[in-house]
């Protein structure tokens, strides 16, 4: 049986691009920027780029010519993320892009041949154990940098504190580890369950905390991501929708005049083969 992944919005990526590239881990890009050569191309491997915003993060900070191979299976966010890629890094080198229409839980090792840095953002929380294995087992044969960053690790604080806070949380985190077509997914377990998968499979493996940090500069997204936890959460339990009504318009009123501070818990991992 083939199971379509999960759609993903491109207004939500565009929403969430600011805090993301806030909030990933610097120091494990400037790792691997240690371990390119120091001429080029390098080959990059994208998975599930959407519509390329981790393109956008990490070429400039390379420091080389790239070129980048953007796999999604979504055509329309293909060729956003084509047409939005940079065409330099910052040092002035060409960078250049090409897609790929493809399911990456079923790449494989032929897929990921001559990488120099296989990466992801906000993608093995909506693997199952399978397919992150599988995905896993594909980067480590190719033998070059992995970094995958913003895996949620479910973790999430709100400023004022609210007494629903850790009932909507921990309902959520249930969600995200929901069966959705007869698949599994890891939700706040992935990271944990691929630093095993690496190691396994001859890797080294460093972990970074990369939590959105929403205050009054970004109200609007707290608002829209609040509302999505506090639905998912309610979808999962609905027993929680009686008391969800009051605490949402408490905590938008908060979120839209710039009250709200939002700390989301994810994190950064790169595997670097021994």
């Amino acid at each position: 049986m083939t199971v379509e992944p999960i759609a993903v919005s491109p207004v939500w990526l565009a929403q969430r691009e600011r805090a993301d590239a806030a909030a990933r881990a610097p120091d494990l890009a400037d790792e691997v920027r240690r371990r390119l050569p120091d001429v080029g191309p390098v080959t990059v491997y994208d998975l599930g780029c959407g519509t390329g915003s981790m393109g956008r993060w990490l070429a400039p900070r390379l420091g080389v010519r790239q070129h980048w191979v953007l796999y999604d299976w979504d055509a329309d966010l293909l060729l956003r993320a084509a047409d939005a890629m940079p065409r330099a890094c910052a040092e002035g080198a060409a960078v250049t892009t090409e897609v790929r229409r493809r399911d990456v839980s079923r790449l494989d090792a032929d897929d990921l041949a001559g990488a120099f840095l296989i990466t992801a953002s906000a993608l093995l929380d909506l693997m199952t154990a399978d397919e992150l294995t599988r995905c896993i087992k594909a980067c480590a044969a190719a033998g070059c940098p992995v970094l995958f960053t913003l895996s949620v690790n479910g973790r999430v604080e709100l400023e004022p504190r609210d007494p629903l806070d850790e009932v909507v949380a921990d309902a959520f985190n249930d969600h995200q580890r929901r069966t959705v077509g007869g698949r599994t997914l890891l939700g706040p377990d992935a990271v944990e369950l691929a630093v095993e998968a690496f190691t396994e499979f001859g890797c080294d493996v460093l972990v970074r905390p990369s939590p959105w940090r929403l205050g009054a500069a970004e109200a609007a997204l707290a608002a829209e991501w609040f509302s999505e936890w506090v639905g998912a959460a309610c979808e999962q339990r609905p027993e929680l929708a009686a008391a969800a009504g009051p605490y949402s318009r408490r905590r938008l009123s908060e979120a839209t005049a710039g009250r709200l501070g939002v700390t989301l818990g994810h994190l950064d991992l790169l595997a670097l083969p021994r």
